[in-house]
């Protein structure tokens, strides 16, 4: 086909595992895909993790990381096979007609090294423009994508940009040359949804002004649809349907697809308080260090026993900030804290055995979370030991009863955190927090970091364990979907301030204040022209201010 950009036809990718007293042994990741991309055009790839996404997408560079080698098939881009091709061939077309943006943006940026100078080097390193023609150009990409100052944001460095500008900034980095395809890997992932509303728009406006054909790589099917011709879907490095948007989303036919649309689906009613909170923040100011701003201004929730309050909003607003004092890791500088009535001592050093036991932490990256030389049932059953001092058979006991309770089961407590998914990594948190028995769990972004699917069963996990343990959970995020199905009650910060506050059922009600309404607004919905329609709606309200 003459519009024919990248063609891949049964591609397949092998990668070699060491395992721990084992031979090394070949394992497939990819089997068998062929897709056909068209100059101009997005094609999605989308899938839960080891699904092949980013392999796949990086097989558009013909490179593989991490010892994975492209074992068979054809790559054929611009009408040439580059699958085995050599080392010059391939360093001539990264960076000039394939170029790549990748998840995290602080991580592929110089520190050292302002803005323009990295937006411009693969350009000046291929000779395509001089580098005045150059800077113009990243100019130019700094306004379609709508980052601020544009004729001076080059001069800055990253860590002078917010989490969505550098994305951005990577964006035009990858556009600057101007190739003929894009690979993007979950560049939105990672963000706010009000700032990731922001990328997705400023790079489906320049993908339509640059004629750029897109790999856009994603777990999230309701975002992938609105910046996507085509979506493939795909699992355990297979292909498990491949169609236009409209098809897969108004009429998926795989049992897979049908089950990544309906995520996030858990009907959670909200369940009416108990008289009297279990904990009390009441008028709760802090800051990081004796001078500067508060992080916290004047912060008073309740959560009430056998409830989840859910704390919502962007980075930056206070929700982690919020988890610290309670914990007890940043005394607040005003205000106090009761727990089942009596004051929380401000400082965790000061805190009764009892008043640890009674309020736990599961954190957003179990990988950092537990240790990686211990086994899980040696991960559980620490709590066990320091709060009720069991040992031995007791102990082993009670650590297979919390491994049923989490659904993993038998054989799972020998193992290694190396040895886990994501989500079984998560649900052995999950457990090493029960052990405790504690009264409230504080959730911090316990499923930002998880596929959709994965996620959706933590969440079933935690509200099957509320009803049979009656623990009640601060569950702080900034999705909306996840505050949906799981919380009784919701406090919108913002700027470290509670913005709104109330049952579920009120805070989600209109009318809404003007943050609310933008955050209930930039959740990514799965039908088609949602992105379109949002960008209109704010270019509306903008003029009417």
């Amino acid at each position: 086909m003459a519009d024919t950009l990248l063609e891949i036809k049964n591609l397949r990718i092998e990668a070699t595992i060491y395992a721990p007293g084992e031979k090394p042994r070949n394992a497939v990741i990819v089997d068998d895909v062929s897709l056909t991309l068209e100059r101009g055009k997005v094609m999605g790839l989308i899938g839960e993790s080891g699904a092949g996404k980013s392999t796949i997408g990086l097989a558009a560079l013909a490179y593989g990381r991490g010892g994975i080698r492209l074992s068979g098939g054809e790559i054929v881009l611009n009408g040439r096979q580059i699958r085995g091709a050599g080392a010059g061939t391939l360093r001539s077309l990264r960076g000039r007609e394939v170029t790549y943006v990748a998840q995290s943006a602080a991580a592929a940026f110089n520190p050292a090294k302002r803005l323009m100078e990295q937006v411009i080097e693969a350009t000046l390193h291929h000779g395509l423009m001089s580098q005045s023609e150059a800077e113009a150009r990243a100019v130019d990409l700094f306004r379609t994508l709508s980052l601020p100052d544009p004729e001076t944001f080059g001069r800055r460095y990253p860590h002078q940009v917010s989490g969505g500008q550098l994305q951005r900034a990577m964006t035009a980095m990858a556009l600057c040359p101007k190739p003929d395809l894009v690979i993007f890997d979950e560049p939105a992932t990672a963000l706010d949804v009000t700032t990731q509303i922001d990328v997705l728009a400023a790079i489906k406006t320049a993908i339509a002004e640059t004629g750029v054909a897109a790999l856009y790589i994603t777990h999230d099917l309701a975002v992938v649809a609105q910046v996507s011709d085509e979506i493939m879907v795909l699992r355990q490095g297979k292909m498990v349907e491949h169609g236009t948007v409209q098809q897969i989303i108004e009429a998926p036919r795989e049992d897979y697809t049908k089950a990544l649309i309906s995520v996030r689906s858990i009907d959670h009613k909200e369940k009416l308080p108990s008289p009297a909170p279990l904990l009390t923040v009441q008028n709760v100011s802090a800051r990081y260090g004796l001078i500067g701003k508060d992080v916290l201004s004047d912060v008073s929730v309740e959560v009430h026993p056998g409830q989840t309050l859910a704390l919502v909003g962007e980075s930056g607003s206070g929700k982690s900030t919020m988890a610290r004092v309670i914990t007890g890791l940043l005394p607040p500088r005003k205000g106090e804290i009761l727990f089942d009535g009596k004051p929380l001592p401000p400082a965790l050093k000061n805190r009764s055995r009892e008043e640890l036991r009674e309020l736990q932490m599961i954190y957003q990256m179990a990988d950092v979370a537990m240790n990686p030389r211990q086994t899980v049932a040696a991960i559980i059953g620490r709590p066990l030991e320091f709060y009720f001092g069991l040992r031995g058979k007791a102990r082993d006991t009670r650590v297979q009863e919390l491994l049923d309770a989490i659904e993993l089961g038998k054989g799972f407590g020998d193992r290694y955190p190396a040895e886990l998914s994501g989500g079984q990594k998560q649900r052995v948190c999950i457990a090493r927090a029960l052990a405790a028995k504690p009264k409230l769990i504080i959730c911090d972004e316990v499923t930002s970091a998880l596929d959709p699917l994965v996620a959706d069963g933590i969440l079933k996990l935690l509200l099957d364990l509320q009803k049979r343990e009656g623990v009640a959970y601060l569950f702080i995020t900034h999705d909306i979907a996840t505050v949906r199905a799981i919380a009784d009650s919701i406090a919108v910060m913002y700027r470290g301030r509670v913005q709104r506050y109330g049952p579920k059922s009120d805070v989600l009600a209109p009318p809404f204040d003007d943050y609310t309404d933008l955050l209930l607004s930039s959740v990514p919905e799965m039908k088609l022209g949602w992105l379109e329609h949002v960008i209109e709606t704010r270019k509306m309200t903008s003029a009417g201010n």
